[in-house]
């Protein structure tokens, strides 16, 4: 009897004749002529090989009589790693996103079966990169130190080069996300969390981004944003497509949704490597001639040209492979794509050679120590009119803080185009909060505040205090949920089943416990600021954006239990929720108090270092910083206040109404019930012997 192959479950013998559909590609046993696993070893060869071409092609260095050397070997294994780890980082990312978005989960909220093989093949992916970061330490070290591999090996030299190098640091922090990934991701059976393993994968990458060309000479700030919009656009578009491809040879269910998605996420990746690397190499580029006349330039002309390349195929990628995909045909989307991963493992191993070649040599005044420290100068005093007019733009946060902005007001016009009303005050508060956030980030009071501890404690107040307090006030899940379509009985579930799913998740029940967030929202304070961890996060570009990232995310966190629009996991009781507001403040004003008193600087070599002419002590700017912690929570907490007693009264006046209608229910049913009554006591009396005759 003949078997028929399923692609989700083994061999199935039916027990009578099954009638087949027409399918425009051939069944049965016939095989692609490729596969998953061949094209990946084939793109990391690609990558390797190219990477050590241009190694032994092109010098990282000039090498000097009478220095030592790392060596030949050293020289040649190190691209050749780095490439590697870049790829694998990039299927790692790929993979992690196939799972929590690409392969459509099933309908009670765990993963299909292409959704399961992503993950599993994502743990593998981790591995290798696990694997390879940990290995490029001896090498790094080696590069750095102009010492063989065997004498780079040591605990103290590993110990010394953890503490001295960027790129070392970045190298294990990167191993150990990777590592922690490949094991936990072996447990994961949920899209929710495959995206947060998703998001550790791309965090890990962060630290990359500070070491290299990115991390050293003037707006090194500028540089190491671009080159963080660089390395998570080019892992989500080269993992995304490996993954794609796995998926479409797995011939998972609704690939032409899996392909749709895909689509979009790579248009943008492409927009934001092409347009990073760009910035990247403009900041880098003296001359327009050192295109040509420099190494490094012809390097970046072959890196544009190989990604022109790749915008090509992708922009024939959406026009005729989508169409071919929602027909059934497979074959045009694996041939097309197939070339493109070679061209994309080409590309990374380019920019693994790119990022050890010599920069070609800056023009002009050498910069000072304050503007090599910080990436910018700056002219003066911070008056009234530098906090104000003094710009320097962000473009992590104050990018996100526009685009919330802007989705936001998307979402408002969706709902009202479907004749939902939106309160104008949740739209305003929004707006408000987001602009907070970019004067916070962009504004001449961030340009100061990473040069002066009084200035950064007011960025640290707007971020952690104020502008959750209006973002949360503008419910942006609401609204979300109102302006996304739903996907029906019978639809493949899409981003509004996945807000909702992590909305009723364990984790977010977990995150947004009042003991949780309350320990959260006031240890943060101590926790940064008392301990060496201030130092080390204030001397760093990426240090300041993730001490950023954490108030915010803390602070919204904390207002959304306490006044939150958004209905949260946990309906607590508004005596609860007084009680978490004012249980904070003895906390800080001991914090306030306590930076008042002090008597000795924080981060005192980072700050004295600097040099400002008009900071001349130190401990007393600091003392300053905790006289605003100590008076800046006063506004907060009254509009906090404010807030929660007027919700608190809505929330009585709802009760009251409902309990009212439920008493005029409950009346007119003992009304019903008592004309009932004398019905069926009259109907009674109608059927009792001459009770309708005259009496004798």
């Amino acid at each position: 009897m003949p078997k028929w192959t399923s692609p989700d479950a083994g061999d199935v013998t039916p027990a009578e004749p099954i009638e087949q559909t027409p399918n425009p590609e051939p069944a049965g046993p016939r095989r692609d002529p490729w596969s998953v696993t061949a094209v990946t070893l084939a793109a990391v060869l690609i990558a390797g090989c190219v990477a050590a071409a241009l190694a032994a092609i092109v010098p990282a260095r000039v090498d000097i009589p009478g220095l030592p050397s790392a060596g030949r070997f050293t020289e040649l294994a190190l691209p050749v790693v780095k490439a590697v780890v870049d790829l694998a980082a990039a299927m790692t990312v790929g993979w992690l996103l196939a799972a929590a978005w690409l392969a459509p989960a099933q309908r009670n909220g765990f993963l299909d079966v292409g959704g399961y093989r992503a993950i599993k093949a994502a743990s593998l992916s981790a591995t290798v990169w696990a694997a390879g970061s940990l290995s490029l330490i001896p090498l790094i070290l080696s590069d750095s130190l102009g010492r063989p591999v065997d004498q780079s090996l040591s605990a103290d030299m590993v110990i010394s080069g953890i503490s001295i190098l960027n790129s070392v640091r970045a190298a294990l922090i990167a191993g150990l996300a990777a590592l922690l990934i490949a094991i936990l991701a072996r447990a994961v059976l949920h899209p929710g969390w495959a995206a947060v393993l998703l998001v550790v994968a791309l965090a890990a990458l962060v630290p990359q981004a500070d070491s290299g060309h990115s991390a050293s000479a003037g707006s090194h700030d500028i540089a190491v944003d671009s080159m963080i919009y660089h390395l998570v656009g080019i892992s989500l578009w080269v993992g995304g497509l490996i993954a794609f491809l796995g998926l479409a040879r797995q011939r998972v269910d609704h690939l032409d949704v899996v392909a749709r998605r895909y689509s979009g996420i790579a248009l943008i990746a492409f927009v934001v490597v092409a347009a990073s690397g760009l910035g990247n190499a403009w900041l880098r580029i003296t001359y327009v001639s050192d295109l040509w006349t420099s190494v490094y330039g012809r390097l970046v002309l072959l890196k544009a040209a190989l990604l022109i390349a790749l915008g090509v195929i992708g922009a024939v990628h959406r026009r005729r492979t989508l169409p071919a995909i929602a027909r059934g045909e497979r074959r045009p989307l694996i041939r097309l794509a197939v070339v493109e991963v070679l061209i994309m493992a080409a590309t990374v191993g380019v920019a693994s050679a790119l990022a050890r070649t010599a920069t070609p040599p800056p023009s002009g005044v050498a910069p000072g120590n304050l503007e090599l420290a910080l990436g910018y100068p700056l002219d003066g005093p911070p008056t009234l009119g530098a906090l104000l007019f003094d710009w320097r733009f962000d473009w992590l946060l104050g990018t996100a803080a526009i685009a919330g902005a802007v989705v936001y007001l998307i979402g408002v016009r969706r709902v009202r185009r479907q004749g939902i009303h939106w309160p104008p005050g949740r739209t305003a508060a929004w707006l408000v909060g987001c602009a907070m956030v970019l004067v916070a980030t962009s504004s001449g009071l961030a340009r100061y505040a990473v040069a002066q501890f009084s200035l950064h404690m007011i960025e640290h107040m707007i971020l952690g205090m104020i502008a959750p307090i209006l973002l949360v006030l503008g419910g942006p899940v609401t609204l979300a949920l109102r302006a996304l379509p739903a996907a029906g009985r019978d639809g493949v579930p899409g981003l509004r089943e996945g807000i909702v799913s992590v909305m009723h998740s364990r984790f977010m029940r977990f995150i947004t416990h009042p003991i949780i967030v309350f320990v959260l929202f006031v240890t943060s304070f101590y926790s940064l600021y008392f301990t060496s961890l201030f130092e080390v996060m204030i001397t760093s570009h990426v240090g300041h954006v993730w001490m950023g990232i954490h108030f915010l995310t803390v602070g919204y966190l904390y207002y959304w239990v306490i006044i939150g629009v958004d209905p949260a996991p946990r309906q607590l009781p508004p005596f609860v929720k007084l009680a978490m507001l004012l249980g904070a403040l003895p906390f800080h004003a001991f914090f306030g108090l306590a930076l008042m008193n002090t008597h000795s600087a924080m981060a005192a070599d980072y700050f004295g270092g600097l040099g400002l002419p008009w900071v001349t002590d130190l401990v007393g700017d600091e003392r300053l910083g905790g006289a605003i912690a100590w008076g800046a929570t006063e506004l907060p907490r009254i509009i906090v206040l404010i807030a929660l007693l007027a919700q608190w009264a809505r929330s009585d006046e709802r009760e009251a109404r409902r309990s009212d209608r439920a008493g005029n229910r409950g009346a007119d049913e003992e009304l019903d019930a008592y004309n009932r009554m004398l019905a069926q006591l009259a109907e009674r009396d109608g059927r009792r012997p001459g009770a309708d005759t005259d009496a004798p």
